[in-house]
């Protein structure tokens, strides 16, 4: 099964998230790899680790693209961002997980980190016994189109608008 969650709102991963403990508690196992996460640690990189072995959450992005002081090359984050793709493709195949989560990689294709070719082989080749959840602001309509869930979460309100910086715990 595909889902995709999309949308502006907050609570794109925490839904995911939410799957994942969801699917932990009926006994699968569950891989989480973050495209844009990284640098920095957040409330589900201590939380997983208390699933462990049956769920685990692996960083492969480099930080925020372009925003927020980013100083990095553009090369190193699509380097980053295709290392990452690989890693999910081997990890796909492994047999090892029954859910996969490829947490904002829909920011990536934005960004032009990555493809709709790059990324849509991963959808064609999903195994029947694993389900797939594709999340990130701005999906493309390729995976719409494929999903069998797609559920947008839609910003209304935020207190980062009025100038207050994020929570932890809630925010990241």
């Amino acid at each position: 099964m595909l889902i995709v969650i999309t949308g502006n709102g907050k609570g794109k991963t925490t839904s995911a998230l939410g799957q994942a403990l969801r699917a932990v508690g009926d006994g699968r196992k569950v891989l989480m790899i973050q495209f844009i996460k990284g640098p920095w640690r957040s409330g589900e990189d201590d939380s997983y680790q208390r699933l462990a072995p049956d769920f685990k959450i692996i960083k492969t992005g480099l930080g925020f693209v372009g925003i927020l002081g980013d100083k990095l090359p553009r090369e190193d984050h699509i380097n980053a961002a295709r290392k990452g793709l690989e890693l999910a493709r081997q990890e796909m195949l492994s047999g090892n997980w029954n859910l996969l989560i490829l947490d904002e990689v829909h920011n990536a294709i934005q960004l032009g980190l990555l493809t709709v070719e790059e990324v849509m082989p991963m959808v064609d080749g999903l195994p029947e016994s694993m389900d797939l959840i594709l999340t990130g602001r701005d999906a493309r309509q390729e995976f719409i189109d494929r999903a069998d869930i797609v559920s947008e979460v839609k910003e209304i309100k935020h207190i980062y608008n009025t100038g207050v910086k994020g929570k932890k715990g809630v925010e990241w």
